[in-house]
Parts: C-alpha cells; sequence; structure tokens
C-alpha cells in the first residue's frame, strides 16, 4: 500500500477521534483502531515511515497515539 494513502487514513481515524472530550480517551481509541482494524503490514509501513520522515505529517492527535503507544502498534 503507498505510504500516502496510510497517512491520509490515518489522519481520517485521528479527526474521527478528536470529537472525543477526553484526550486520554481519544488516543488510546486511535491506537486500538489501528491495531485491530489495519493489517500488520500497514502498521509497519507506517511505521517506518515515522521512523524515516517523522510525525509531521500525521493530524496531531495521530502523533500523538503513536508516540504513546507505539509498543502496542508495532
Amino acid at each position: 500500500m503507498h505510504t500516502e494513502s496510510l497517512i491520509r487514513m490515518a489522519n481520517q481515524i485521528g479527526t474521527f477521534f478528536e470529537a472525543m472530550p477526553d484526550r486520554a480517551e481519544a488516543l488510546e481509541g486511535v491506537a486500538l483502531h489501528l491495531r485491530r482494524f489495519w493489517e500488520p503490514r500497514m502498521r509497519r509501513e507506517l511505521l517506518a515511515h515515522v521512523d524515516s520522515h517523522g510525525l509531521s505529517d500525521l493530524n496531531g492527535l495521530v502523533a500523538d497515539a503513536i508516540s504513546l503507544h507505539r509498543g502496542a502498534l508495532g
């Protein structure tokens, strides 16, 4: 899958969870969604992109969720 598509999808997930009033719950929701619904190779590709390019092109909530819950995503 193309990394650009993964970034776009991850940002859409972040936009959805931004509506949650509890930020900690939203961060966990993003990570849980990625873990449950993304294939491992999709998560690996996204994390490889983060490792090589950083978090700047990701929604702030997604970037924070990856930073906080990275161990559960890898």
